[in-house]
């Protein structure tokens, strides 16, 4: 038994150490060996980073991280946030910072009081004051402190956004600040010992914010950055880095003409034909799937009586994200969500247990109002459609539906070759509704749903929503990086909340379970991270244009349209280039709108009912009859092919 002083910690190894409780984990790095605690950039108790300072109160599973860990560069780019806010203060000392990044998975950033934009001759010189702070190699320090000390040191200093962020702490939390040099700040860590363990750092660009995001309130001036152990490690940074820009779809949507932004509707897309192209198909593959698997599809209204969303709880829980209007002198919100719609639907008949499942599908549009701060191209936006589902289910029904949900996304994920598909499973938020019992019932049924069917997960403690647990899916693309996509929701609270029951077989009304499902999640998001995955180069049955038609002269235009009236008879999406430029031209503009096939049509094609094939890749095919091709081409449409056949396989 385990005295009531003393703490269990579990090693990566499987190993336990048993510690005073109060001990901090550079402690414990320091009880497994001295080479270990120099090395030491932080630390994780039961999947969560903790500060190497951080007296441990608990045990659970424990892991030192080094410079030599993967880890290391989220705790190194925390620490190198503050070595930049040090540095503009000590190259302006008028200035103010405000406050920094929560997610340092690939960047650091801080707001700053400043009378002007930067400009990048000011982040040459910051970038530079940040390396001469990084070989003063002073140690962080963590610092405890109350209310009224830390509410002294900053009025002192004149900090007023400081104070208004000690404002926003709830009363009894533990305020902390952390010291390197003489630079101080108001945060939660974690950081590195030293300053000196910031290897590497590359300031990226400055914008213009408002404080706390919200436009309303004073513009302050935000410089972003990124750091790593090693100077090895931001060059191949870099290298990803432009390969990513290369690939931005806020660049290459406008390039291929697939959507536009206008002020007038903020941060909500504008999709031209060849987008909306690409969006509808997204939706009917979606939708193909739906009906395979008993979803039935329903249309909802946008605008509901506020009434509805108190009864939801989204107006306690997310109204802050909600639009609103007013109608009749009664409030109205229009719908960031269709789960409550679908409530309303269940409700207008009796319903049996022979009923069940009960399997709605919903693609209408919704509006969530996010700050300006945060949108950014199609993968943040304040108009949107998801591919959404609700399934209504006795208790017994909770696993097959489950994997259900998952198998049809895990189809999709292939489908459009993400192959690299983790799954995390997200319990019980802070902020939730509902009696610790339900929420033990319904995380453990779904970690049963995947641990019965072999599929690996991990637990993601407090990222459930706030009506249930949940199941997500983030995908890798391309160039390596991670995306959310999908998400399977066990919701017990939305029926007790609408009083939805069904009639057992024991005759008795019971609550049936809801669960709520995406799998691309957000279409717009889903579309954007595909152009990134894709490079704009969409797979064969999902391209806007699927195959250009380019004529060697005006003379042989009548067969060029020939050519494209036998392919479209196929169902092929086809343009005819019927400029008057030279064919190298017409090729190259073809390559740059990302078409798949270019079929050039000449004297020597018309007289043997043929076209000269390119791939966009720069590949010659060479000729080929025109109504073989077009056969080839339309049956890998309808199987949904990503790659392009190879010549062998048309003719």
């Amino acid at each position: 038994m385990t005295p009531p002083d003393e703490i269990v910690l579990t090693l990566p190894d499987g190993s336990e150490r048993r510690v005073p409780a109060g001990t901090t984990p550079l402690a414990v790095a320091a009880s497994i060996g001295k080479r270990l605690a120099a090395d030491a950039v932080g630390a994780e108790l039961d999947g969560r980073p903790v500060d190497l300072r951080l007296p441990l109160a608990r045990g659970g599973r424990f892991r030192i991280f080094t410079t030599k860990s993967p880890e290391a560069g989220e705790f190194v780019r925390h620490s190198a946030e503050h070595l930049l806010a040090d540095a503009v203060r000590r190259l302006w000392p008028e200035s103010e910072y405000d406050a920094g990044r929560q997610d340092h998975s690939e960047k650091f950033q801080y707001d700053f009081r400043f009378p002007r934009a930067f400009t990048p001759e000011d982040l040459e010189r910051i970038e530079e004051t940040m390396r001469a702070i990084a070989a003063e190699d002073a140690p962080f320090e963590r610092v405890e402190v109350s209310r009224a000390e830390a509410e002294t040191i900053f009025r002192e200093k004149g900090f007023t956004l400081k104070l208004e962020r000690l404002r926003d702490i709830p009363e009894g939390e533990t305020i902390t600040l952390f010291r390197h040099g003489g630079f101080v700040d108001l945060c939660r860590g974690p950081h590195v010992q030293r300053a000196g363990q910031v290897g590497a750092v590359k300031l990226l660009e400055a914008s213009g914010v408002y404080f706390k995001g919200d436009e309303r309130n004073e513009r302050l001036q935000r410089i972003y950055g990124t750091a790593f152990v090693t100077a090895e490690q931001l060059e191949a940074y870099e290298q990803a880095a432009a390969e990513a820009r290369a690939r931005d779809h806020r660049r290459l949507g406008p390039e291929l003409d697939l959507f536009s932004f206008n002020p007038l509707a903020p941060a909500s897309p504008f999709f031209h034909p060849k987008g909306a192209a690409v969006y509808t198909r997204l939706i009917d593959y979606v939708r193909e799937l739906n009906q395979k698997n008993g979803y039935g599809e329903v249309v909802t209204p946008q605008i509901l009586d506020v009434e509805l969303w108190h009864t939801s709880g989204h107006w306690d829980n997310y109204r802050e994200n909600m639009f609103f209007t007013e109608l009749d002198e009664r409030q109205y919100a229009v719908k960031p969500m269709n789960c409550p719609t679908h409530c309303l639907i269940y409700k207008t008949a009796k319903r049996s247990y022979r009923d069940l499942p009960i399997r709605y599908a919903d693609f209408g549009r919704l509006h969530r109002y996010e700050r300006s701060g945060v949108t950014s191209g199609l993968t943040r936006v304040r108009s949107f459609a998801q591919d959404d589902a609700h399934v209504y289910c006795t208790d017994e029904q909770v696993e097959a539906e489950v994997l259900r949900a998952v198998g049809i996304i895990l189809e999709i994920y292939r489908t459009f070759e993400f192959t690299d598909v983790a799954i995390g499973v997200g319990t019980r938020p802070q902020k939730r509704v509902g009696a610790d019992e339900q929420w033990d019932v319904a995380e453990a049924a779904l970690c049963r749903a995947l641990d019965n069917n072999g599929l690996a997960y991990s637990l993601n403690e407090g990222d459930g929503a706030f009506y249930g647990p949940k199941i997500d899916f983030r995908v890798r693309d391309a160039i390596g990086r991670q995306w959310q996509l999908g998400t399977v929701q066990l919701d017990y609270q939305l029926p007790q909340r609408f009083d939805l029951e069904y009639v057992a077989a024991d005759g008795a009304a019971h609550r049936p379970v809801m669960i709520h499902r995406a799998m691309l999640g957000s279409v717009e998001r889903f579309f954007g991270i595909l152009i990134e995955h894709t490079a704009g180069a969409f797979p064969l049955w999902l391209a806007p244009v699927q195959a250009a038609v380019l004529p060697l002269s005006e003379r042989f235009l009548d067969y060029g349209l020939e050519v494209a009236r036998r392919l479209r008879a196929r169902g092929l999406r086809v343009e005819v280039d019927d400029s008057n430029e030279k064919l190298g031209y017409k090729i190259r503009r073809a390559q740059l709108a990302k078409v798949p096939y270019m079929l050039v049509v000449g004297e020597k094609e018309r007289a043997a009912g043929t076209a000269a094939i390119r791939l966009r890749t720069g590949e010659d095919l060479g000729p080929l009859p025109v109504e073989g091709l077009a056969a080839r081409l339309a049956r890998q449409v309808e199987l949904r092919g990503a790659a392009l056949p190879a010549a062998g396989e048309i003719g």
